[in-house]
């Protein structure tokens, strides 16, 4: 019985299992850079004053909520490839290509540290296309594709606000 079970619980998607791990460790790369860059902009959020208070905090809360949703389709991507995904701090800090910001930054600052985190989190997504377009893995694609727009057009947004 368990062999049989074995037989039918096994992923036959079209990729190999060399490309799905490849793939699955990319996304948890990316997994840990959106969570940082969650926490960052949820951080930011509570902690920002100044005369950009308001226009500020609303903008992080609204980069927050979305960074939260975008985890949740990411980790659920590696487990339909079938690999667990990370979910500790621990993890992520080891996964992560962005580093924590110490202390509270001015309200400049901050933007600049979100300005950062959304081109490494493109940087990831993008250093992932590559695999998922030779595993002709569409989803993963479309993923990415997706995960690109929202954060080079947030940087662009946050890059605004520091334009003379």
């Amino acid at each position: 019985m368990a062999k049989k079970q074995k037989a039918i619980t096994a992923i036959h998607n079209g990729i190999s299992t060399k490309d799905r791990a490849r793939i699955a460790d990319g996304l948890s790369h990316l997994l840990a850079d959106t969570y940082t860059l969650y926490l960052m902009t949820h951080n930011f959020h509570w902690n920002v004053k100044g005369p950009m208070f308001n226009t500020l905090h609303l903008m992080f809360m609204t980069q927050y909520t979305e960074l939260w949703n975008a985890v949740d389709p990411i980790a659920e991507r590696m487990r339909a490839l079938g690999f667990p995904a990370p979910g500790t701090y621990g993890q992520f800090g080891k996964l992560s290509s962005i580093k924590e910001v110490e202390g509270v930054p001015k309200a400049e600052q901050m933007v600049a540290h979100l300005i950062k985190g959304h081109d490494a989190v493109a940087r990831t997504a993008r250093s992932l296309l590559p695999a998922a377009d030779e595993a002709n893995d569409q989803p993963t694609l479309d993923l990415l594709t997706q995960r690109l727009d929202i954060h080079e057009k947030t940087a662009w947004m946050l890059r605004s606000l520091l334009e003379e």
